[in-house]
């Protein structure tokens, strides 16, 4: 039997593929450990699932005198050291796949909601601020037979691209190495500049760090829309804010933030926005399937095997 530290409360069925092996944790109110508390828990254990908001850095993994797996509910691992786990000889596991067509869901709920300014509206009704039909009010943008432009052509890139053609939208793309697709935009600026609404799909990290800054704003057409179901910091949210506040973009749609679950206050002023807390993979049966391929994962690991679902060591 092994010793498995799971960090949080997984959805009903998600420890099935642990059965036989010790659990550890959660917290009996499902509060996150401290990082003192992972330092303290993880020496004793031979396993994690964590989720995307515990910090597993390299005093974390240090700490785990017989640690062989980590094994995150995420697609997303920059909460864990992958370097410091290599260095280790400890397997690091994502859940690559099933929350492809959801999260690409919810981008679409975003392009939709925030094109067509749906928050606003549904703010001044729920206010009484609506007095009736009016010809000028709440007046957004058509999504049909506009130009989307694709920032990260990965699985959840292309869920949206065909979400689009639905619509009857032009979809462009651009990612960092040819595609040999139809739409492939080399340059992310021309892509931005020639985009009605953009919609970001790249990992999080030093290389996206930003990618979204002042200057690349600027680039955008002042009746674009920006919607990010990435990682929060693909996007300076400060200057996010400043050009929603000047009128320099016309709308923004939010899932993920720099500094969750704090929110750039002035994101939560500016106008024309939907703001929504992380909830891109939120459906009853996505969040069991993620739960299930990272403890599977763990279970794989301990019973000798090599799962389908480990990160390269390279991606650190």
């Amino acid at each position: 039997m092994h010793r498995v530290l799971v960090t949080r409360r997984l959805p009903d069925g998600g420890l099935d593929p642990l059965a036989g092996h010790d659990i550890v944790g959660p917290n009996a109110d499902d509060t996150p450990f401290t990082h003192d508390e992972l330092i303290a828990l993880i020496a004793d254990v031979d396993a994690v699932v964590c989720l995307l908001t515990d910090r597993i850095d390299a005093e974390v993994i240090g700490a785990g005198r017989g640690l062989r797996v980590v094994s995150n509910v995420a697609v997303g691992y920059d909460n864990i050291d992958l370097r410091a786990a290599a260095a280790q000889g400890v397997v690091v596991c994502n859940t690559p796949g099933v929350l492809d067509e959801t999260t690409a869901d919810l981008a679409l709920l975003l392009i939709l909601a925030a094109a067509r300014v749906a928050s606003p509206a549904e703010r001044d009704l729920r206010a009484g601020m609506w007095t009736g039909w009016g010809i000028t009010d709440h007046l957004g943008h058509d999504v049909h037979h506009s130009t989307l432009g694709i920032v990260g052509y990965g699985h959840i890139g292309r869920a949206v691209a065909r979400r689009a053609s639905g619509f009857g939208m032009h979809v462009l793309h651009h990612s960092r190495h040819d595609t040999g697709e139809p739409g492939y935009i080399a340059d992310l600026d021309a892509l931005l500049a020639d985009s009605d609404i953009v919609s970001l799909h790249v990992p999080g990290g030093a290389a996206t760090h930003h990618l979204i800054d002042a200057r690349r704003l600027a680039l955008m057409r002042p009746s674009a829309v920006l919607v990010n179901t990435a990682r929060g910091t693909v996007v300076d949210e400060a200057a996010l804010a400043d050009a929603l506040h000047d009128d320099r973009i016309f709308a923004a749609g939010l899932d993920v933030y720099e500094r969750e679950p704090q929110i750039h206050p002035r994101l939560l002023s500016a106008p024309r926005t939907v703001l929504l807390p992380h909830i891109g993979s939120a459906s009853f049966a996505t969040r069991a399937r993620m739960a299930t391929m990272a403890t599977a994962a763990v279970a794989t690991v301990l019973g000798g095997g090599t799962p389908a679902n480990v990160v390269p060591t390279s991606a650190g």
